[in-house]
């Protein structure tokens, strides 16, 4: 209906899976990645999960229609099937052959499906190809089918696997394959990844990127419009979709040229009931959590991809300036803007009145200060004096002495578990952003440092202006980003000591240097017991509790108060 009225060659915003609108956001271009290795010479099994909506079907539709030599998939669309149904499912999509095809597959035993499709792998792999098991909704697989799963990896030959296995699903999957009995099929999963939801740039970067799709204007939305977009749907690309769908009728029904803050406000109670005051710590706030850790490698590409706003910043401010690639208009100015003060009235002229005259919000707003700055308030708190090297990137000049940086979504009781300061980024109901940084938490307020000292304010008070986004600066207590199965020497004995002394205990005498099975289960005791992703794997939020058992003089803790 509004198509045409804003020249568009069809709507834009469509929750269809089409590959033709993806926009691949660092995560997205990651996450297409993992797929792409596990259909490669030497792929394995890989696992990605992400909450309803995050765009993992569109990435696997994008995969399929990559043009891959030599590679036979069998898509699984339908898991909640018995192992007799699931092998006949496999089979049918490869197009193999077997007694009985046209008949009831339940009436053939698992042993004759099984041989058929290990005849039909064998041959195809001396013919030169790889086959690709693909499985959507891989949650919902019982658990029968599951360890079906498992044997089937055991087709094989004397230097690699057969059958290439790929589980898609939701967040819940790692729960599953948690489970005790499932311990098996879990390690020898060989590649992991989660993907989250869009931060508010790429948010306004993914708007943008689907208007030009279908020849659209790029102001088509306000910018302030865009940001509250992203407040309501979370960063989820289909709730985004369903609001700026919504939000672009209601602008052509009104007569409008491009959508504002307050159509999407509209768009956003009829399309989800939540009212505007609610958007920011209501709506899917509890499934929007980080579930998994990714590999090490990833991990450390995604802080510095988004650390690289407060980089550019940071560097302008202490450097002397640098030139960012050029963006869109829109995109740009969210990048790079630096939050403004409110003025705050008075009978003559005078300095801004102290926080401690005003309250709450209104007191936030007046000692706003910008983002390098407090980003140097963050560095200060953990090595006093510190500079950033010209042209440096902040996350690899702080690596260098030895502070690693970590961004991420969280709650209150999340950030109050890490215990580090945090540099929050708040949302304005008028479209301005500020950053703030979280100094102390004390009982259910927040301690914030401002340019006129601590501030204190409830929760209650932030949680309409905080999008749950977050960066913290952090010591790991061991070299390894992470640690696991392929771990080795030093950093297992101190994790083994470390969890020891977790449950009260004192390791003493020669302990192993390897990461076994027993060590597994003692950090999913630890990460289940403290609310953590239970993945078996000592991660960054993992090693920050532990290394927290024991912290180094002057580690700057929440507890601290200013």
């Amino acid at each position: 209906m509004y198509a045409a009225h804003y020249k568009l060659r069809e709507p834009p915003f469509s929750i269809a899976p089409d590959p033709a609108f993806l926009y691949m956001s660092s995560r997205h271009q990651e996450a297409l990645g993992h797929l792409l290795y596990g259909t490669g010479q030497y792929g394995g099994f890989v696992q990605l999960t992400g909450e309803v909506g995050t765009g993992k079907t569109t990435i696997v539709r994008t995969l399929l229609a990559q043009k891959l030599d030599n590679v036979d998939i069998a898509m699984i669309h339908n898991p909640r099937q018995n192992e007799i149904e699931f092998v006949a499912s496999i089979l049918d999509e490869l197009g193999v052959d077997y007694p009985g095809r046209s008949n009831d597959p339940s009436g053939h035993s698992i042993k004759t499906l099984v041989d058929a499709l290990n005849q039909h792998l064998l041959a195809s792999h001396a013919a030169g190809r790889r086959t690709v098991l693909i499985i959507d909704e891989a949650q919902n697989l019982p658990t029968p089918v599951l360890e079906q799963v498992r044997l089937l990896t055991n087709l094989e030959t004397t230097k690699e696997k057969l059958l290439r296995i790929m589980l898609i699903g939701q967040p819940e999957l790692v729960e599953l394959l948690n489970r005790p009995e499932l311990r098996q099929l879990a390690s020898r999963i060989t590649a992991r990844f989660h993907l989250t939801p869009l931060t508010v740039v790429e948010t306004m970067q993914y708007i943008i990127h689907r208007l030009h799709v279908v020849g659209g204007p790029s102001d088509l939305f306000t910018d302030p419009a865009m940001r509250s977009v992203h407040r309501y749907a979370r960063g989820i690309p289909r709730q985004i979709n369903i609001i700026c769908d919504r939000s672009l009728l209601g602008a052509y029904a009104r007569g409008l040229r491009s959508v504002t803050p307050a159509i999407v406000d509209q768009a956003a109670v009829e399309v989800t009931g939540v009212q505007p005051s609610q958007s920011a710590s209501g709506w899917l706030a509890k499934r929007l959590r980080p579930r998994a850790v990714p590999l090490p490698w990833v991990e450390s590409a995604l802080a510095i991809a988004a650390l690289v706003i407060a980089g550019v910043l940071l560097n302008q401010t202490l450097n002397g300036g640098s030139k960012a690639e050029a963006k869109p208009a829109a995109v740009a100015a969210a990048a790079t803007e630096k939050p403004k003060p409110t003025p705050v009235a008075a009978p003559a002229p005078a300095a801004p009145a102290p926080a401690a005259q005003l309250s709450g919000v209104g007191a936030l707003q007046a000692t706003a200060q910008p983002l390098p700055v407090v980003m140097s308030r963050l560095i200060g708190l953990w090595q006093p004096g510190l500079s950033i090297p010209r042209g440096q990137n902040v996350c690899r000049a702080l690596a260098r002495n030895a502070i690693d940086c970590y961004k991420g979504d969280a709650s209150w009781d999340e950030l109050r578990q890490m215990n580090h300061p945090a540099i929050l980024t708040l949302e304005f109901e008028d479209g301005s952003r500020q950053y703030a940084l979280l100094r102390a938490v004390d009982g259910d307020n927040a301690i914030i440092d401002t340019a006129n000292g601590p501030l204190r304010l409830p929760f209650a008070t932030l949680d309409p202006l905080w999008n749950s986004e977050f960066l913290m600066l952090w010591q790991r207590p061991i070299e390894e980003s992470q640690i696991d199965s392929q771990t080795r020497g030093d950093s297992v004995l101190w994790l083994r000591r470390t969890l020891a002394k977790a449950d009260g205990k004192t390791l003493t005498g020669a302990l192993p240097t390897n990461f076994g099975a027993e060590l597994k289960t003692q950090v999913l005791r630890f990460q289940t017991s403290h609310g953590l992703p239970a993945d078996g794997i000592a991660g960054t939020r993992t090693l920050m509790l532990l290394g927290n058992l024991s912290p180094k003089p002057g580690t700057p803790s929440l507890r601290d108060a200013p």
